[in-house]
C-alpha cells in the first residue's frame, strides 16, 4: 500500500464520506499513479472526451489538466451528477442518465476519446451495445475502459484458450484491443474483491463484413451454449448439416467451440445470413 498515492479529492478523505452504491456497481478510483497512467495512455489535448461513470470526478480532474477540447461526462447517480456540476462549473457537460439509454452518436458531430471505469455489473452489456450499434463511421477513436480482470481476460482471449468465447469474438470483430495494465483492489474505494484491468480499444482498418451484428450474436450463442460439447449439434442446429458449408470452411465437427478462430465465426455468420437470404 505504500506505493499507492491517494488523490486529495477522494471521498474517503473529504469532509463528508460519499457512500458508494452497490446497486450501481460503484468503486471510485483513488490511486494517483493509476490516474496518471490512464491520462498518459492516449492523446487528450484538443480532443473531445467522453467519460462514463466519473463518480467523484477524480479522473475527470486529471483529464482536464491535459487541456481537452470538450469534456462530456455521463453519471447515472443523481447526487454525484449534481456534485460534478458544482465542482466543474463551465468545464464539463454533465449528463445525468444511464449510459445504456444514451445515443452516443447524438452527443456531438465529432469523434470522442472515451474513458470509463465501467460498473462491473453492466460492463459487458455496455461494450456489447457499443459494438453492435457501430456504423461504418465510428463515433470514437479510442475507448480506454476498465473491467473486472476476469472479464478483461475474456475480451482479449485467443482461440484454443478456456477464456475464449462470445465476448472475445464480438469485441475483436471491429476493434483492436491492447491490455494496458492490471489494477490492484487497493486502488479503489470501496475496495472491490477482485482485480481490475485497463484495456485500450481502437477501430480496425479492415473489418469482416457482416450484414447484421445480431446474427453474429446468435451464431456464437448457439455454438457456445454447450462449450464443452463437440461442434456437430450447434452446426446442425444452424445449418442443418450442410456439407457444402462444412467443406468450404474446413470445419472439423469433432472440435469444440473454443477451437475455432475469430474469422471462422465471422464466416459462419456470413453463411447463416446467406441461408436466411
Amino acid at each position: 500500500l505504500k506505493s499507492i498515492k491517494f488523490v486529495k479529492s477522494d471521498p474517503i478523505f473529504g469532509k463528508k464520506l460519499i457512500k458508494a452504491k452497490k446497486s450501481l456497481g460503484q468503486n471510485f478510483l483513488i490511486d494517483k499513479n493509476i490516474l496518471e497512467k490512464i491520462v498518459n495512455t492516449i492523446q487528450i489535448k484538443e480532443k473531445n472526451i467522453l467519460e462514463v461513470g466519473p463518480g467523484t470526478g477524480n479522473l475527470t480532474s486529471y483529464i482536464l489538466k491535459k487541456e481537452p477540447k470538450k469534456v462530456i461526462v455521463i453519471e447515472k447517480d443523481k447526487n454525484l451528477a449534481e456534485k460534478l456540476e458544482q465542482n466543474f462549473i463551465d468545464k464539463v457537460t454533465v449528463i445525468n442518465n444511464d449510459i445504456l439509454e444514451v445515443d452516443e452518436n447524438s452527443l456531438l458531430n465529432e469523434k470522442f476519446s472515451v474513458f470509463g471505469n465501467l460498473p462491473y455489473n453492466i460492463s459487458t452489456e455496455i461494450l456489447s451495445k457499443w459494438i453492435i450499434n457501430l456504423n461504418d463511421n465510428f463515433w470514437f477513436d479510442h475507448l480506454l475502459l476498465m473491467f473486472q480482470k476476469e472479464v478483461a481476460d475474456r475480451i482479449i482471449a485467443k482461440f484454443n484458450t478456456s477464456s475464449y468465447g462470445r465476448l472475445s469474438i464480438l469485441a475483436n470483430w471491429k476493434l483492436k484491443i491492447i491490455k494496458i495494465c492490471d489494477i490492484n483492489p487497493h486502488s479503489f474505494f470501496p475496495k472491490p474483491k477482485v482485480e481490475s484491468s485497463l484495456l485500450l480499444f481502437s477501430p480496425k482498418k479492415k473489418i469482416f463484413k457482416i450484414q447484421d451484428p445480431k446474427n453474429l450474436e446468435k451464431v456464437t450463442r448457439v455454438f457456445f451454449s454447450h462449450r464443452r460439447k463437440m461442434l456437430k449439434k450447434p452446426f446442425n442446429q444452424l445449418f442443418n448439416g450442410d456439407l457444402k458449408i462444412l467443406n468450404k470452411l474446413k470445419i472439423d465437427l469433432n472440435l469444440r467451440p473454443q477451437n475455432l478462430d475469430f474469422e471462422t465465426y465471422y464466416k459462419l455468420t456470413n453463411e447463416y445470413e446467406n441461408l436466411r437470404g
